[in-house]
Parts: structure tokens; sequence; C-alpha cells
């Protein structure tokens, strides 16, 4: 985000933090498209997906005034979302962070998902489901939704160090599956995966 856009946010947090609901409003419509893809990442179905956002912008409207890093209310507010995704899903159980090796359903590909309409997509998501559930977290947030290392170990309470071994060992494992070692690069990422991600990903969008 620019110095621009960020000082945009913080005058627009600085006003709903003030009691200013509008400015609120004007945040959440200005990355609308993003929360409900991250919301969905998770949930996979729209219903469940509003419902999360939804808790989202409550717990905003609660807690705004607690937010000191003003420029960082995009991270923070995703933060709160992805903590309400996990949490209605624990409630539901469907989400089992300590069954590492357990595959993801593959019924979950076929909910009604208006964001994926392309074939690139359902590839890119069957892509992901030969994963365990902390490594295609992990993937999907970095590489997906754009997400930098820091941040993705806030939202998921681990440590950095963790957050970049699981996405390693999910990308070694995406590697062997749609390329061998011509995609390792000399830091020792796999750019083929993360390219092949992020066209699917550029792909599908509407």
């Amino acid at each position: 985000m620019k110095w621009g856009e960020n000082l945009n946010v913080s005058r627009l947090v600085i006003q709903a933090q003030k009691g200013n609901k509008e400015a609120l409003l004007q945040l959440i419509i200005a990355e609308q498209d993003a929360y409900y893809r991250l919301a969905y990442s998770y949930m996979r179905n729209e219903h469940d997906t509003m419902d999360a956002m939804e808790d989202m912008i409550v717990t905003l409207y609660e807690k705004l005034d607690q937010l000191k890093k003003r420029e960082a209310f995009y991270s923070w507010s995703k933060t709160i979302l992805v903590n309400r995704c996990k949490t209605i899903l624990r409630k539901n159980e469907r989400f089992l962070p300590l069954e590492d090796e357990r595959e993801p359903s593959l019924a979950a590909l076929t909910d009604d998902n208006p964001y994926r309409d392309t074939e690139s997509e359902m590839d890119m998501q069957v892509l992901l489901s030969h994963l365990n559930a902390r490594q295609r977290e992990a993937i999907e947030l970095r590489y997906v939704h754009d997400f930098p290392y820091q941040t993705i170990a806030e939202m998921t309470g681990a440590p950095v160090g963790t957050i970049k071994s699981r996405i390693s060992q999910g990308i070694q494992k995406l590697k062997a599956i749609i390329g061998g070692d011509r995609y390792e690069n000399d830091r020792g990422e796999i750019a083929g995966v993360q390219t092949e991600l992020e066209y699917r990903k550029g792909s599908a969008r509407p």
C-alpha cells in the first residue's frame, strides 16, 4: 500500500474511532472483495462466508478504538476475519488444526462459489487440496491473498519461522506434483509454483 493510501486509511480510521460509521463503512467497502475471498477460502460456502464477514464488522465496531497503528487497519481487520472464520468452523466441527496430515475434502470444491467460475480456479483448488490444512492455509494466505509472512504469523498465531516452514514444505509437495526440480531457483524457493498459483489466481478473477 502506497504512502498516500496509508494516509487516507489512517484518516478514515481516525474518523471512525470518533464515531463516524460512514468512515468505517468506506474502509470495509474498499476491500470487500478481498474480505470475501479471504473468508471464502476458509468457509467454502457463501452463507458461512457472509456470516463471518458480518461477525468481523460487529467486532470492528466494538474494538476499533483499540487499534493503535491506524495504517495497519486492513491487516488487523483481516486477522479478525480469519479468527471469526476459525471460530465458526470449530463450532461446526469443520476446522481441525491439530490433524496436520488430514487431507482437505474435495467435496468442499463443489460448493457454489461466485468467485470460482473458471477452470483455472478449480485447478488451483484441486492442486491445493493435496496439502494438509496448515500448509494449505499458509500458502493460500501468502500467494493467493498476498499477505506478508509477519501478517500470516499474526493471523494464525504461529511464529514466522513456522509459517515459512509450512510454506516451504507445501511448495515442495506441489513442486513434486506439477513440475519437478526445474522450478527451483537460486534462493531455494520454488518460483514456478508461485507463478502457477498467481497465474491461476489472476485467471480466476471476475
